[in-house]
């Protein structure tokens, strides 16, 4: 069995972990470019959302590789995320493709339908496959800290590109880590490198929080490197959505980090939304609303379509309003260029700079739109 999964962010690093402590051969599939999206979006139904047709096309460069057999999570409610599988499914099928594919998803009855899968893929000891889920589980935490360093200094760095060249080192090295301590050391290793970089000491700049769907907001191909653009614009990103916080709170219900921060951010979202929509449609109006003090405008990042995301960015129009906080929505889809996602980023950021550190009060322009 060479199994494949598709990409989302760092999370290659992490199933590689995890499927190679169960004993499989893992198959990671090519960085996603420009063919990875050309492939998926020609076979893929013109009305689907990007990440589906990504994922098509990470599959398709995977089975070149050898992969035979898929793993993909699953979901439920309005989402589409649900029939994701299913549809992946009949396409890679009509392509001629004989991939088996292993649903990982909530259970529709018993949570021996999650068991049962699990046992399937396993070729391994059940105390190799734990360890190699807790050695997970530390690079997954390590590689969220050191990002949130690299958010915080990426705008101050007097010689562009340093702290990405160190942070992406650093991936390359936790990658190769077999134990927590060498997950331990490396960590204290780049952070130190990182806390040596030249730094600009008074340069103004502002934070921005990013927030909406998952996938658009953890990978870089699909939001076109969004950070390093508003790091070059001399904005600090805050992120309230890493995957460890998703794994805490989706796989382990809390439990790692002694709390769910979704739980609260679904909370803080119940006077503007009070009911499922699917998707991370809550989290992203709760986060808007819980950032409200904390950051100087808010960026929200969706595929064209996302029904949930379609929701919230309704709501955040009304967030923005009661808290006079600059909210702008971007959808993303195969027609979207870099160009004028940068351009709409340098328009944004500008009216945040001026609406900060002009002395003349200026009226709060929210960006709502595709």
């Amino acid at each position: 069995m060479k199994v494949t999964f598709p990409h989302m962010g760092h999370f290659h690093i992490i199933g590689k972990t995890i499927f190679e402590g169960f004993g499989l051969d893992v198959i990671v599939p090519p960085p996603c470019t420009k063919k990875t999206l050309n492939l998926g979006t020609k076979y893929s139904p013109e009305s689907a959302c990007l990440p589906l047709k990504i994922n098509i096309g990470n599959y398709l460069e995977a089975a070149e590789l050898g992969a035979d057999t898929i793993i993909m999570g699953g979901g439920v409610g309005p989402c589409r995320f649900g029939y994701y599988a299913e549809v992946q499914r009949e396409i890679l099928e009509d392509l001629g493709y004989d991939m088996d594919m292993v649903i990982l998803e909530p259970p529709d009855v018993h949570l021996r339908e999650v068991w049962d899968k699990v046992k399937y893929l396993m070729r391994s000891t059940w105390t190799r496959s734990l360890k190699s889920i807790y050695l997970a589980w530390h690079k997954t935490h390590a590689i969220d800290q050191l990002e949130m360093e690299l958010h915080r200094l990426r705008p101050m760095e007097t010689n562009t590109g340093n702290v990405d060249n160190i942070f992406n080192h650093f991936l390359i090295d936790i990658d190769k880590c077999n134990t927590k301590a060498q997950v331990v050391k490396t960590l204290n290793n780049y952070q130190g490198e990182l806390s040596v970089v030249s730094m600009h000491k008074d340069r103004p700049s502002i934070k921005v929080a990013i927030v909406g769907e998952i996938y658009t907001v953890l990978e870089p191909f699909v939001n076109f490197d969004m950070e390093k653009i508003l790091g070059k614009l001399g904005v600090e990103v805050y992120r309230p959505l890493f995957l460890s916080q998703w794994i805490n709170d989706h796989l382990f219900g809390g439990l790692l980090s002694g709390k769910k921060s979704s739980k609260i951010a679904k909370q803080l979202s119940e006077s503007y939304l009070n009911y499922f929509v699917g998707g991370h449609g809550r989290e992203t109006v709760g986060h808007a609303v819980e950032l409200k003090d904390k950051v100087d405008g808010v960026i929200q990042i969706a595929p064209l379509t996302c029904m949930p995301e379609i929701v919230a960015q309704s709501l955040l129009l009304k967030v923005s309003e009661d808290w006079g906080l600059p909210i702008m929505t971007i959808y993303v889809d195969e027609q979207t260029g870099k160009a004028g996602l940068t351009t709409r980023l340098e328009a944004f950021t500008d009216m945040i700079y001026r609406k900060k550190f002009s002395d003349t009060k200026e009226e709060i322009i929210i960006c709502m739109g595709i």
